[in-house]
């Protein structure tokens, strides 16, 4: 998320359709039933307006005001969040009056957790989506819900949780310009301060876990980790489709462990393991054992599997991206390999 703020503080204005969505003008031939194909890629246009009409106020004074406001019934009282009516069905359809709320509250359940999100939401993924009932409000509003101690895992976030709102930093007066974070995670006057934005955040404080002291069985057993690992990295490296898999991607990643530290070097194809440690790491994944970072390159195991489960930590949510790569990576050095077994018999 930080990179992505960012990015748009630049001031690079954003696609409907983001270049990277956009396939090469290409054809490719694939076989089907026996025969050869020929596919091309090609486009079908269809761009619109749409109207916010009477969400308008709503939409605007999140953009503009960074409030949020719901609807009020000057009969019964009732506070709508977000102002969905116009007139109150409970009182003889008495017109509503805008009314602005709070910007705490608390989650009416616990939330799911989207990590393989559809591209309208790729470069939002990992978030919670949930219902917040905000200070002032009657209804509940529907969220993302982010961490800012890295990826976001069941357990942080659960029914009850008091939650704060938190706006992006450029806003298009959209849903998605709001999010929420726990307040255990912010100060005081964090939790106080109105229109909070993603850019005050304390984004930087994400900490890594920290490891006792290995014992000489877990030395031996990450040095044989890390010889595995540097082998598959260079299998990785010579296979055309595993490179694809991170063609054009370039990643430094500190990898910490309980007996040792080393770096997984993405550089447009190539991946390398290096015992060192980085000054400035792109992003830092953390494990207590290693063995679970050998059983995602081995294709034993998923990467996203291993971070969902918290056997893998990793400091930013934006670098989840490369966690996918990381498992298509294995995944293609393996279907490569059983493709040739398959030959040679």
């Amino acid at each position: 998320m930080r990179a992505r703020s960012a990015r748009r503080k630049e001031g690079k204005a954003e696609k409907v359709i983001p270049l990277r969505f956009i396939p090469d003008r290409e054809a490719k031939v694939r076989g089907v039933d026996g025969t050869r194909c020929l596919l091309m890629n090609d486009a079908f246009y269809t761009f619109f307006e749409r109207s916010m009409g009477e969400f308008s106020p709503f939409f605007l004074a999140i953009r503009d005001e960074k409030k949020i406001l719901g609807c009020r019934c000057p009969r019964c009282g009732l506070v709508r969040v977000p102002p969905f009516v116009t007139h109150c069905p409970d009182c003889d359809y008495a017109p509503t009056e805008l009314t602005e709320v709070g910007q705490v509250g608390r989650l009416i359940s616990t939330p799911p957790i989207t990590y393989f999100a559809t591209s309208l939401f790729l470069d939002r993924a990992p978030f919670g989506r949930g219902r917040v009932v905000l200070e002032g409000a009657d209804t509940a509003l529907s969220v993302m819900l982010y961490t800012t101690t890295g990826i976001l895992t069941p357990g942080i976030l659960q029914k009850g949780t008091e939650v704060k709102v938190v706006f992006r930093d450029r806003r298009l007066g959209e849903i998605a310009d709001i999010f929420c974070v726990p307040t255990a995670e912010l100060t005081p006057g964090q939790i106080a301060t109105p229109g909070l934005e993603e850019s005050e955040l304390p984004w930087a404080r994400a900490r890594a876990p920290k490891f006792d002291r290995p014992s000489r069985d877990e030395v031996r057993a990450y040095r044989e980790c890390l010889r595995e690992m540097r082998a598959l990295a260079r299998a990785m490296s010579r296979s055309r489709r595993a490179r694809s898999a991170i063609l054009g991607w370039k990643r430094n990643i500190a990898v910490r462990t309980k007996a040792g530290e080393f770096a997984m070097v993405i550089d447009d194809g190539d991946l390398r393991i290096v015992e060192k440690k980085l000054r400035a790491p792109d992003f830092i994944m953390a494990c207590e054992d290693p063995r679970a970072l050998l059983d995602g390159l081995a294709y034993r195991g998923a990467f996203t599997d291993a971070v969902i489960l918290k056997k893998i930590w990793i400091d930013k949510n934006e670098e989840f991206n490369t966690i996918f790569k990381l498992d298509r990576l294995a995944r293609f050095l393996a279907r490569e390999k059983k493709e040739r077994a398959a030959r040679q018999t």
